[in-house]
C-alpha cells in the first residue's frame, strides 16, 4: 500500500496554529480596511466587506492545494486568507478603484475573474487584487511570525456582480452541486445575463446623467454670463465667458422620449441653435408629459433660458412663470425671473422674485448679489449693502462684488 509510512498533515495541528493566527491576521485586515476606506475615493462611495477564512474552508483548500507543504508546516499561507469586498455601484467604478488601489497599496497580482468566459457560461465577474501588506498595517505586538510572502485579496465588484457570486455562492459551492441538466444550466446563465445587462444599463443611464448634467452646466453658465453683461454693460473685467463643453452623445433611451429630445434640446442650446432648441423644447411641451407638473418646470425652465439667450425677455419671463408654478419650490426659476426683471427694469418686481428664491434657499450668494443690485436702482443702499456683505459671506467677491462696493461706497461718501 503506497500510503504506508507516510506523513499526512494533523487537522488538530493545523487548527492550533491557524487559530492562534486568526487575531493577527483579524487586525491586520482591519487595518487595511480602514487604509482603504481613506484611500478610495468615488462619487458613489463603496461598501466594504471583510472576512478573515474560516478554518474549514481554509483546511479544505490546503489539502487540495498545499498539502505536501502542510505536511512539513502547520500555517500554510493562502492568497485568500484574508479578504475585503469593495463593492462599487456602477462598472465605471471598478477600473478607478483598481487604479486607486494601484497607488496606494504594492500590487502583487491581478486577475481578472470571468472575463474569459464566452457568452455560453455562467459565472460571476470580478476583479481580484493580490496586495502585500503594508507596514503601517502590521500587527502592534507580533506574537507569532509571519511568512514573507503573506498577502491580502481585495475583490472589487460591482452591487449586482457581488449580488450573483453570493447566490451562486450558495446554490452551487456549498452544495458540493454542479449543475448538468441543460435546463438548469440555461436558467443560471439567463440569471447572470439579466443582472450582467442591468449593469450595463445601470451605466448606460449613469452616463446620460453625467452628460445630461455637464450640458445643464454649460447651458446654465452661458446664461449667468450673458446677465452679467447686460447687467453692466459690458464683460465683467477678469471674467471669462463660459465655453460650451464637446460632450459625446450617450443615451440608453429610445430616440424621441422626453429625456431624449431634452438631451437633444440643450445640446442644440449650448451650441447657438436657439430655434431649434425652443422648437424641441417646444415640442415637449405639446407632447403634454406625464407626470405633467415636475416635467413641465424643468422644461418652462430650460426653454426660458433659450429665449433669454435669443433676447427674447418678455417670452422668457412668461417661461419662468409658468416653471415656479408648476414647482412652487423651484428657487432657480424664481432667481430667473428676478434677473430678467431687473434687466427689464422691474427692479421692485425682480426683489419680491429673489424673496421668494432665498426663502426657499437662503444659501445663494449670487442671488443675495442680484438683489443687492435690484436695491441699489431702488435707491435702498442700506438693504443694497447688506445683501452685499451676505453675498460675500458666502463666498462671492468676484469683480462684480467690487464694482457694487464702490458705488455703495460712493452713495455713503465713506469708505467701507
Amino acid at each position: 500500500m503506497e500510503n504506508i509510512g507516510k506523513s499526512l498533515p494533523n487537522k488538530n495541528d493545523i487548527k492550533f496554529t491557524y487559530e492562534s493566527y486568526r487575531p493577527i491576521l483579524s487586525e491586520i485586515l482591519s487595518k487595511i480596511e480602514n487604509k482603504l476606506r481613506r484611500s478610495i475615493t468615488l462619487q458613489s462611495m463603496p461598501t466594504y466587506k471583510s472576512r478573515v477564512k474560516s478554518f474549514g474552508s481554509y483546511y479544505r483548500k490546503v489539502l487540495r492545494l498545499k498539502a505536501s507543504e502542510a505536511e512539513k508546516h502547520n500555517f500554510v499561507p493562502l492568497t485568500d486568507m484574508m479578504g475585503i469586498r469593495v463593492i462599487c455601484a456602477f462598472l465605471e467604478d471598478l477600473s478607478e478603484v483598481e487604479r486607486q488601489v494601484k497607488e496606494n497599496f504594492d500590487v502583487r497580482e491581478v486577475e481578472y475573474k470571468g472575463a474569459q468566459q464566452n457568452f455560453r457560461e455562467f459565472g460571476y465577474e470580478s476583479v481580484h487584487v493580490l496586495i502585500a501588506i503594508p507596514a503601517d498595517c502590521m500587527p502592534e505586538q507580533r506574537t507569532l511570525p509571519l511568512p514573507e510572502n503573506i498577502v491580502c485579496e481585495i475583490q472589487i465588484r460591482t452591487i449586482l456582480q457581488d449580488a450573483w457570486a453570493e447566490v451562486e455562492h450558495e446554490l452551487v459551492y456549498k452544495t458540493e452541486f454542479t449543475p448538468f441538466d441543460l435546463p438548469l444550466k440555461r436558467k443560471l446563465a439567463s440569471m447572470n445575463a439579466s443582472l450582467s445587462l442591468a449593469d450595463i444599463i445601470f451605466q448606460e443611464i449613469r452616463d446620460y446623467q453625467k452628460n445630461l448634467q455637464g450640458e445643464v452646466e454649460a447651458r446654465r453658465a452661458a446664461f449667468y454670463d450673458k446677465a452679467d453683461e447686460l447687467t453692466f454693460n459690458v464683460p465683467i473685467e477678469g471674467k471669462q465667458k463660459s465655453e460650451s463643453k464637446s460632450i459625446n452623445r450617450v443615451s440608453p433611451y429610445v430616440r424621441g422620449t422626453i429625456d431624449d429630445m431634452l438631451l437633444e434640446a440643450i445640446q442644440a442650446h449650448n451650441h447657438g441653435e436657439l430655434d431649434k432648441a425652443i422648437q424641441i423644447y417646444s415640442d415637449i411641451l405639446d407632447s403634454k408629459p406625464v407626470p405633467e407638473a415636475p416635467v413641465l418646470a424643468v422644461i418652462h425652465k430650460h426653454r426660458g433660458m433659450a429665449f433669454f439667450a435669443r433676447n427674447d425677455y418678455k417670452s422668457a419671463l412668461s417661461d419662468f412663470k409658468a416653471s415656479v408654478e408648476n414647482d412652487p419650490n423651484g428657487f432657480r426659476s424664481y432667481y430667473y425671473i428676478g434677473i430678467v426683471q431687473s434687466i427689464m427694469g422691474l427692479h421692485k418686481e425682480a426683489v419680491s422674485a429673489f424673496d421668494k428664491s432665498l426663502e426657499i434657499n437662503e444659501y445663494q450668494s449670487h442671488a443675495h448679489f442680484r438683489r443687492a443690485i435690484a436695491y441699489f436702482e431702488l435707491g435702498e443702499y442700506d438693504k443694497s449693502l447688506a445683501d452685499l456683505n451676505s453675498a460675500q459671506a458666502l463666498g462671492l467677491n468676484d469683480a462684480g462684488c467690487k464694482s457694487l462696493n464702490d458705488k455703495l461706497v460712493e452713495k455713503f461718501g465713506m469708505k467701507m
